[in-house]
């Protein structure tokens, strides 16, 4: 199809910047002030376990969200500062009680947060209607995240595409061979349990980075305010560059988007034209 134009192309270039960066686990530093890796070592394995358990209860509150209450009507434009604050507000509530806190909040957090993923995925033209783009709001929690397994010398974003998009597309085939109904019932069907489980795999890093900082003693209420403020900007951020991604290749084809993608990463970003 046909090759990207110049305002395309730094849209693209927006995205991609977006969506090859590890940045979660900095951004969470800064305003913690230390570094995530050694919290992330000092968690003792209960606390691992529960993270766990917590992220994959969460993720299949979000898919039964997805399948049963996102919607196709379109908004003006994303209601950011609106989910902004209410996960901050969940996060002040569970960090003020430590780990136990985290159990109950990543669930209305999660949820919170996919609706503001869906307001992105509508501000770029997806149909909410259709089974396979409310998957695909899930599946931002798995571009969102890095794994210690990614090759930096790939794209991270287009290799965990590629790895999700059968399982999201059998996943949409049988909530549709079903309907949303009978689906959102049937959570233990083998198509959704793939899903979900490829992504809790990569949402649990993100998830145990989160719980690490908010564990840390005195950070507190502010401090799981502060954090979950990075969450869910984090996870913004994805899912306007990932649709961004979609809509281009609604327009241009994957392939040439697929492309132009690879081929930002061997050179410097282009400008915007003047009508940009």
């Amino acid at each position: 199809m046909s090759a990207l134009g110049q305002d395309d192309l730094s849209d693209l270039a927006a995205a991609r910047a977006v969506l090859e960066s590890p940045g979660l686990a900095i951004r969470i530093a800064d305003r913690v002030g230390r570094p995530i890796e050694g919290l992330v070592r000092r968690l003792p394995d209960g606390a691992r376990r529960t993270i766990e358990s917590g992220t994959r209860r969460a993720l299949e509150a979000a898919l039964d969200v997805a399948l049963r209450t996102l919607d196709g009507r379109r908004r003006a434009a994303p209601s950011d500062w609106l989910h902004l604050g209410v996960v901050v507000a969940s996060g002040a509530a569970g960090g003020a009680v430590g780990l136990a806190g985290l159990a109950l909040e990543l669930p209305f957090s999660l949820t919170v947060m996919l609706r503001s993923i869906a307001d992105h995925a509508r501000a770029q033209g997806e149909d909410l209607g259709d089974v396979a783009a409310r998957l695909e709001c899930l599946a931002v929690f798995a571009y969102g995240s890095r794994s210690a397994t990614d090759d930096a010398a790939d794209s991270a974003y287009l290799a965990v595409r590629a790895a999700l998009a059968r399982t999201v597309g059998e996943a949409a085939a049988w909530v549709a061979e079903r309907g949303v109904a009978g689906a959102a019932g049937e959570g233990a069907a083998p198509a959704l349990v793939s899903l979900v489980s490829r992504i809790a795999q990569r949402l649990g890093v993100a998830v145990t980075d989160k719980a690490a900082a908010q564990l840390v003693p005195l950070v507190g209420a502010a401090g799981g305010a502060a954090v979950n403020a990075v969450f869910v900007q984090h996870y913004q951020d994805t899912a306007r560059a990932h649709f961004t991604v979609r809509r281009l290749e609604r327009a241009h084809g994957p392939e040439a988007v697929r492309r132009a993608y690879q081929q930002l990463g061997e050179g410097p970003a282009p400008a915007r034209g003047p009508d940009g």
